[in-house]
C-alpha cells in the first residue's frame, strides 16, 4: 500500500508571544505539530508561523486540534489559521495594491479561517480607517497602511466581527518570507 501524499502547509496562529502575553516557546509548539503527525516542522519568528509536511487528512483537523492541545498545556487558545503552500504562493501574487505600485513596508495580509459571505463583505466600511485600505479577494484582506498597522481601525476585532470568521495579519515580508521557506520544505 502506498504511503500517504504529503504536502506542505504554513500553519498562522494569532496573538501568541505578543506584548508578554500567550507565551509560547517555538520550540514546544514544533513539538506539538509533530505530535500530531506533521513532518519537517519549523518555525519562523517568535509570532506563530509553522511551516510543515503533512497529509490532507491531518491537515483538515490540525487548526482545532492544535488550539486544544495549546489551551490544554499553556491555558489560552489561539486561532489558527492554515494555508496550503500553494494557496500561500498564489496570495504573494495576487495582491492588489503591490500591482499598483505601493510600497511594500505598506502591505499587509489577513488571512481569514473561511471565506465571508458576500453580504458580510459588503457590511465592511471603506472609510472606517481614513488613509488605509483594503481588498478582500476570497479568504484574504490586503491591505494598505501607510499609518502603520498600530494606527489603523482596520483590526482583527473589527474583521472578525463583520465578516464572521478569524483572520490574522501578517506583514508582507513576512508572506514572503513564508512562501519561499514552504517552497524548501
Amino acid at each position: 500500500m502506498p504511503s500517504p501524499k504529503l504536502s506542505t502547509y504554513v500553519a498562522l496562529l494569532r496573538g501568541i508571544n505578543v506584548g508578554g502575553k500567550n507565551l509560547l516557546p517555538m520550540a514546544a509548539l514544533v513539538e506539538m505539530f509533530g505530535k500530531v503527525g506533521c513532518t519537517q516542522v519549523k518555525s519562523y519568528i517568535q509570532s506563530g508561523n509553522v511551516i510543515f509536511s503533512a497529509t490532507a487528512s491531518c491537515a483538515a483537523g490540525l487548526p482545532e486540534e492544535l488550539a486544544d492541545k495549546i489551551h490544554t498545556k499553556f491555558k489560552f487558545r489561539p486561532p489558527v489559521v492554515l494555508r496550503s503552500a500553494e494557496a500561500l504562493a498564489a496570495v504573494a501574487k495576487q495582491n492588489p495594491f503591490l500591482a499598483a505600485g505601493v510600497e511594500e513596508d505598506f502591505l499587509h495580509v489577513g488571512l481569514l479561517a473561511d471565506t465571508p459571505a458576500a453580504a458580510r463583505v459588503k457590511l465592511l466600511d471603506g472609510n472606517r480607517s481614513p488613509g488605509d485600505r483594503f481588498d478582500i479577494r476570497s479568504s484574504e484582506i490586503y491591505l494598505h497602511l501607510p499609518n502603520g498597522m498600530g494606527k489603523t481601525k482596520l483590526t482583527n476585532a473589527y474583521f472578525d466581527s463583520t465578516l464572521q470568521t478569524v483572520c490574522t495579519f501578517r506583514n508582507w515580508r513576512t508572506v514572503l518570507k513564508l512562501v519561499e521557506l514552504s517552497r524548501m520544505n
